[in-house]
């Protein structure tokens, strides 16, 4: 018969939130085999911790560090604001980032794999679903980040611009939402169902044909223009787009990341 011992009790006591003596009946029951054991306390009746991954996680904070020539971001989720703002949340959401940078962690399941226990302690002591919702990495040699009261988060990806400058393409990326850098990058499906809804708009409109092309035009070259990151004015200079900051500076964005918490939870 295996030995019931101490770490195997606490390591199912961690899978599940079970305590201490249903885990250790369980053990006992099934000879020590963790993942019998599980199955016997979902059989009872008794899981929490594993009850708790369903709940709805839509709070929580963005955490992003740059070291060296690579970037980090991550969506930590939880369920209340409550436990976002707690010193064991953000401390959690730091040490991932740290660990992802510093062992060169780059697939969302290997961070997964690595803070499961972790994530698992917090589920217990607060009680409710906690979970790495996205997690990603950039490299290059010209890297920006900036994260925005916690709520939202950015990457920057760039050839040729100063600290100061990448600093805020990263936040006029995080506060006008850009979907793409260019505006030839947007999809051919995009951009043909807006323009089939200007149609459908001017349709009533008593104006010739060539009046009624030039304002579908003028509409789309907008639209277009509103969605990509190098058409849309400059937040901190709205007198320039941030294609001419761009230029001004001999620079170019490679590529960039935004997160918002919340923002795919229903995806």
């Amino acid at each position: 018969m295996t030995e019931i011992t101490a770490e195997l009790v606490k390591q199912l006591r961690l899978r599940t939130g079970i305590g201490l003596m249903e885990c250790k009946r369980a053990l006992i029951e099934e000879n020590g085999d963790i993942e019998l054991s599980i199955d016997n306390l979902r059989k009872s009746g008794k899981m929490q911790a594993l009850k708790k991954l369903k709940n709805t996680t839509n709070q929580g904070l963005i955490f992003s560090n740059v070291q060296k020539n690579i970037g980090a971001i991550v969506e930590l989720n939880c369920q209340t604001d409550f436990v976002a703002k707690d010193n064991l949340f953000i401390s959690l959401g730091n040490e991932i980032i740290l660990t992802a940078l510093s062992k060169r962690i780059k697939k969302i399941c290997d961070i997964n794999n690595y803070f499961k226990t972790k994530i698992t302690e917090l589920i217990i002591k607060f009680g409710e679903n906690i979970k790495i919702n996205r997690f990603c990495m950039i490299e290059g040699d010209n890297i920006g980040s900036y994260v925005h009261a916690g709520r939202i988060g950015v990457l920057v990806n760039a050839n040729n611009l100063s600290k100061d400058i990448l600093k805020n393409i990263a936040m006029h990326i995080a506060a006008s939402k850009p979907e793409y850098i260019n505006p030839n990058e947007v999809p051919k499906s995009i951009f043909e169902r807006e323009y089939n809804i200007q149609l459908e708009l001017i349709k009533n409109y008593k104006k010739s044909t060539y009046i009624l092309q030039k304002i579908v035009d003028g509409r789309m070259n907008k639209f277009i223009n509103d969605i990509s990151l190098v058409g849309q004015n400059f937040i901190m200079n709205p007198n320039k787009t941030v294609g001419q900051v761009l230029n001004e500076n001999n620079g170019t964005i490679i590529a960039f990341i935004r997160f918002e918490i919340g923002e795919n939870v229903n995806k």
